[in-house]
């Protein structure tokens, strides 16, 4: 197993960490998990402990992909296995915040929606032997992603001290790139959706 893949993995074992912290009834357990206040905003080390995690399979994400193009190392396994840690993350925390109320329960079902659409005709569009690339938006609503639920798990800090809802923009953004981003992959693979029905012609 090469480098790329073993930090795609390490991802994967991040990914359910971090939904089993979130997902385990710890008062149940009789564990609580410490409450400061910063300035205005009362911050439990639970979301705090869950975003730094999300922060480095975030980065890991970048960096095993720089390092399987850079090195020629993509693999079938590489490809299939980095898909399903990034569903697992990302889409695993949507979930768990929406629920919690943290974040509007629209994002989640958005770009689960969206991803389940591309992933459909990602398949179709492998099958008939054309790839089409992920877009400059795809890439930017990534990172808006990535940027914004690392904000929510550390409480929008240090903008929610000035009352300034970054967090909530980046979401925001993501989900509306998202939309349009599906839009754009969804008219790259039209032709293979919708064949053209084509005559042979008579002698």
């Amino acid at each position: 197993m090469n480098l790329p893949n073993k930090i795609t993995i390490v991802r994967i074992l991040l990914s359910a960490i971090i939904l089993i912290i979130l997902l385990v009834p710890w008062y149940s357990l009789g564990f609580s998990w410490p409450e400061y206040l910063v300035g205005n905003v009362t911050v439990n080390i639970k979301y705090v402990v869950v975003g730094v995690l999300f922060l480095v399979a975030s980065l890991s994400d970048f960096l095993d992909g720089y390092i399987a193009r850079k090195n020629n190392l993509v693999t079938d396994f590489g490809k299939v296995a980095d898909a399903i840690a990034d569903k697992i993350l990302v889409n695993g925390l949507l979930i768990i915040l929406a629920y919690e109320r943290i974040i509007s329960i629209i994002i989640p079902v958005v770009i689960i929606t969206r991803d389940i659409v591309v992933d459909s005709c990602k398949m179709l569009s492998g099958s008939k032997g054309k790839v089409v690339a992920a877009s400059i938006l795809g890439k930017i609503k990534t990172i808006c992603m990535m940027c914004g639920l690392t904000l929510v798990l550390f409480y929008n800090l240090p903008f929610e001290l000035i009352n300034l809802p970054i967090a909530d923009i980046l979401l925001i953004a993501a989900t509306i790139l998202s939309i349009i981003s599906g839009c754009q992959y969804y008219y790259n693979v039209r032709e293979f959706l919708f064949p053209k029905n084509t005559k042979v012609a008579k002698k």
